[in-house]
């Protein structure tokens, strides 16, 4: 089975919203759960990988997208990046998502839980009715967070991120 990338419909859900949304989001987000730890992968000279584990799904329904981008201006649609790695994981309770042979450099991951697991992003009135989350957990305040908020520096040692999923409806 081949998955579409909704991650690009995320960005744009996030950009043209209402103020209702920004109210929500201004009101909090889902709390998120423990720190997951996974066993770093092996790697390729001069890469490494990247551990995300994936906190606050609120249920285990559908997939789990995420993508890894070095370039500002693909974040958090990934979607023109040819360089981004992108992950469809079925969702689970303990989800850990494995970016591995990421060379050295600052990243940003998006995920976005696909609740029904239909292939895109489902919205009411512009507002994502579907979880997502940044790495870094960047603030969501009148659209998807810059590039700068969610990024991180990647040397040659594995990294571990969390992010902790939010929901808006």
């Amino acid at each position: 089975m081949q998955f579409r990338p909704v991650l690009p419909l995320l960005g744009q859900a996030l950009r043209h919203r209402s103020r209702a949304f920004a109210a929500l989001v201004a009101g909090g987000a889902v709390a998120g759960a423990g720190l997951l730890l996974a066993t770093p992968a092996a790697s390729t000279a001069g890469s490494t990988s990247v551990s995300v584990a994936v906190t606050g799904l609120r249920n285990t329904n559908g997939l789990v997208q995420a993508c890894l981008t070095s370039a500002p201006r693909h974040f958090p649609d990934c979607d023109r990046d040819p360089a981004a790695q992108r992950l469809t994981v079925h969702a689970g309770s303990n989800l850990v998502l494995e970016f591995d042979d990421v060379p050295p450099g600052t990243y940003a991951v998006a995920v976005l839980h696909d609740e029904n697991g239909n292939g895109r992003v489902d919205k009411m009135l512009m507002i994502p009715r579907e979880g997502f989350g940044f790495s870094r957990d960047a603030p969501v305040r009148m659209g998807p967070p810059h590039f700068t908020d969610a990024a991180f520096d990647l040397g040659t040692a594995p990294n571990r991120q969390s992010i902790r999923m939010r929901y808006m409806l």
